[in-house]
């Protein structure tokens, strides 16, 4: 057993600039798979306050919000319940941005017609309250791009791709840039549990045209937690908030609600005005 207050401690923490201070501080919250069993409305909620402390700037919301809208037999009614309770505990970040991707798990597909407004990926655009299935944004020198690999054997479908394509092209060289994908693009994670981007060659390729701009790249999906470099880009898989979806786990947990060896918990990321980002992952204990 591992107590709450070794499960507090950070698990991985890159190297910060000496005597520098950054320019911002961002949660990259992933797979809360928020429902109401086990308790996790409460629980997640101490999970963000337990953020705020950090003092950050804004959220990166990784996917899978809710809990799993996307089997066969989920009801209108079980999702928009899923729905209601996100809404609610997100309430309680009511000052601060939540910039989200789309989760496997939360787009509904058993809407009775592709036309049913609650069908798929635009309603998951509805209820996170973002520009698009993907997206870029500017904050304070740093170059924010979130993408949807909710395609063909986890990928960009061609538009998008030429719309990356086109986003980093446009930037200013050097303009330093955190890309953020449910699924991880890069890494070890894909070689135990498989999930990863089908398309990592064609992104790496890319993000080395680019190498003075893409700095990160974040991700979650596995419930997993790691970090891989490469190609001057750090790939972090930032584990779930949820852990072991809010249970107690399995023979594979390696502590009550873990998901393998990983802890459930949250990542802080230090941005620095001159390119430099640290990811630290924090387990939490609820």
């Amino acid at each position: 057993m591992i107590t709450g207050a070794a499960t507090a401690a950070p698990l991985s923490e890159s190297i910060a600039p000496a005597k520098k201070k950054p320019v911002l501080t961002v949660a990259h919250i992933t797979d809360v798979h928020i429902r109401a069993g086990d308790d996790a409305p409460a629980r997640f909620k101490k999970c963000l306050e337990d953020v705020k402390k950090h003092d950050v700037d804004f959220f990166l919301n990784g996917g899978d919000s809710i809990h799993a809208a996307d089997y066969k037999d989920v009801t209108r009614e079980q999702m928009l319940e899923y729905w209601k309770i996100w809404d609610e505990c997100t309430a309680t970040l009511k000052d601060y941005e939540i910039h989200s991707c789309i989760g496997n798990h939360d787009p509904w597909w058993a809407a009775p017609s592709e036309q049913d407004e609650m069908y798929g990926k635009n309603y998951v655009v509805k209820r996170l309250k973002t520009p698009g299935r993907y997206y870029s944004f500017t904050k304070k020198g740093w170059h924010f791009i979130i993408l949807d690999g909710n395609n063909s054997k986890i990928s960009l479908d061609d538009v998008q791709f030429n719309w990356l394509k086109n986003d980093l092209e446009q930037l200013p060289a050097g303009t330093p840039v955190v890309l953020m994908s449910h699924y991880p693009i890069l890494g070890a994670t894909p070689i135990l549990v498989g999930g990863g981007h089908s398309d990592s060659k064609q992104l790496k390729s890319l993000f080395y045209q680019h190498k003075d701009k893409v700095k990160i790249c974040l991700s979650g999906h596995q419930h997993l937690q790691d970090s891989t470099f490469y190609n001057g880009v750090q790939y972090c898989c930032n584990g779930a908030m949820s852990g072991f979806w809010w249970g107690k786990g399995d023979a594979e947990s390696a502590a009550p609600n873990y998901y393998q060896e990983t802890p459930p918990g949250f990542a802080i990321l230090k941005l620095y005005a001159d390119g430099t980002v640290t990811n630290t992952y924090h387990p939490h204990a609820y």
